[in-house]
């Protein structure tokens, strides 16, 4: 049993600890949306168009911009009932309601370049460039291995032909650095 000039002495270490590991506690539990269960912050993408962002979540709030292209990415960065907190390309961020987004991944190729990616036959700087996409195309995400991510164009980009390959996954927004999914 413990006395209590060895509980004293542990005091220290004991608040420490709790300090320490009790903050941390508050981080883990904000890794998962408290509507959804779902990872946040996390990339989806528009569903249809055109879909009304507003300033708050709900209807009653004043619209503040109009996205009018589907399959666009977007970040969630906050759930409110069936109202989704958005960030797009820009940093803007307003309020779409669930169901005008959809799961579906698609990126933006490397908006702060101002050159063209590579998109190669297989992941990895050593395989053979198929074509070389434009900073901004909008692409299809496959899959991510955390490093790569194989991706295809939409077809009405590319003069009615869709192609596909790897990209560096740090040439892509609308994924995460380190990010993995099939």
């Amino acid at each position: 049993m413990l006395t209590a000039s060895i509980l004293k002495r542990l005091q220290p270490l004991i608040l420490l600890l709790v300090v320490t590991f009790g903050a941390a506690l508050p981080a883990a539990a904000q890794e998962v949306g408290p509507v959804s269960g779902l990872p946040m912050p996390r990339f989806v993408s528009l569903r249809s168009e055109p879909i009304n962002v507003r300033v708050g979540p709900g209807t009653r709030y004043d619209v503040a911009w109009i996205f009018v292209k589907s399959d666009l990415p977007v970040e969630i960065i906050q759930e409110f009932d069936t109202w989704r907190k958005v960030r797009d390309i820009d940093g803007q961020e307003g309020w779409i309601h669930q169901n005008l987004l959809v799961g579906r991944r698609t990126a933006y190729i490397a908006p702060w370049k101002s050159e063209p990616v590579n998109l190669r036959a297989r992941a990895g700087e050593n395989s053979r460039a198929l074509a070389e996409l434009a900073p901004k195309v909008l692409v299809k995400v496959d899959s991510c291995d955390g490093e790569a991510c194989k991706v295809a164009t939409f077809s009405e980009q590319s003069g009615g032909t869709s192609y596909s390959g790897y990209v560096d996954q740090e040439d892509l927004w609308g994924v995460y650095a380190g990010e993995t999914f099939d």
